[in-house]
């Protein structure tokens, strides 16, 4: 794999990164299945894409593709809190429904950047290549997301929502609004997910209506591989496994794809993203299962 392939891989492990920490807040600390991800996403890139074509500046643009993200994310928990519409449904109601907003947002499948400015290129140092000022913008955007995360859910509305998620019934006892926690929770996941969108289009010079497909599936490879890595019961270490996890999962994807030896083409990335799932699942019952039998065989010496 050459210097171009691992920096790019690592570029794009860096934007699915914030997917990961999106599908971490909504899976695993409210344990809500939401599929509004594979619309989200397409959802930031469409906003961020036809402000910048219309003159907004960059960064700014990519903001308000956030907040749509985050309304996307608010609507999915209404109609699971205030209307009673099953987790998993509401996202998908929700998904459905994006894929005409996002069309009706670009005027058309898709809105070429080529020639538009960026948040990158407004930001590129003369003397700084582009391959490497990007993933180093990216890379501090990340952080500064992990940052945050990790600041709110130290405060008293971040352990609210973890209550929430970890057991309703126990948290309403104790005055918790979780109807309100889990507005909150997929706001900031959903937002999360569209600001990954926004700097993928930036980065690919174009937003396109099928860019969402397998988001989710991406996202939840990320955190299933961050938590075999570096396992850990602290929300510091869990969200920086997370990102290590999207980060390895790309350079997972680009090394088989860039191997002669295995032969695999770019038609084969839900196959191999199906693969790195099952053997992350699979990875720490089978270390389980042997510390169990050596065990024994460690008494009986």
């Amino acid at each position: 794999m050459s210097f171009f392939s691992m920096m790019g891989a690592f570029e794009i492990g860096l934007i699915f990164a914030l997917v990961a920490l999106g599908v971490l807040l909504s899976f695993r600390v409210l344990r809500f299945p939401d599929l509004t991800v594979d619309g989200s996403f397409p959802l930031g890139a469409a906003v961020a894409a036809i402000l910048i074509v219309n003159g907004v500046n960059p960064f700014l643009a990519t903001f308000i593709a956030m907040l749509a993200g985050a309304l996307a994310g608010i609507v999915t928990g209404w109609l699971n809190v205030r209307l009673g519409i099953m987790d998993l449904l509401a996202s998908i109601l929700v998904m459905i429904a994006l894929y005409s907003v996002n069309l009706r947002i670009m005027g058309g499948p898709n809105v070429p950047l080529i020639a538009e400015p960026t948040v990158f290129s407004i930001t590129l140092p003369g003397w700084m290549p582009e391959y490497v000022e990007r993933p180093l913008l990216l890379f501090v955007i990340v952080i500064a997301a992990k940052l945050v995360l990790d600041w709110y859910f130290s405060t008293r509305s971040g352990l609210a929502m973890r209550a929430t998620g970890s057991n309703p019934r126990m948290a309403r006892s104790q005055g918790v609004a979780t109807g309100r926690s889990i507005l909150v929770g997929m706001a900031i996941s959903n937002a999360m997910v569209a600001l990954a969108g926004a700097m993928f289009a930036q980065t690919q010079g174009s937003a396109d209506i099928s860019m969402g497909v397998g988001t989710i599936v991406i996202g939840l490879a990320a955190v299933i591989v961050g938590e075999s890595v570096l396992p850990s019961r602290r929300f510091v270490i869990i969200t920086l496994s997370v990102i290590l996890g999207a980060i390895l999962y790309r350079f997972f994807i680009t090394l088989a794809l860039n191997s002669d030896f295995i032969g695999l083409q770019a038609q084969d990335l839900n196959l191999i993203t199906a693969v790195l799932v099952v053997i992350a699942l699979v990875l720490p019952k089978l270390k389980s299962r042997f510390k169990r039998r050596a065990a024994p065989a460690a008494k009986e010496s």
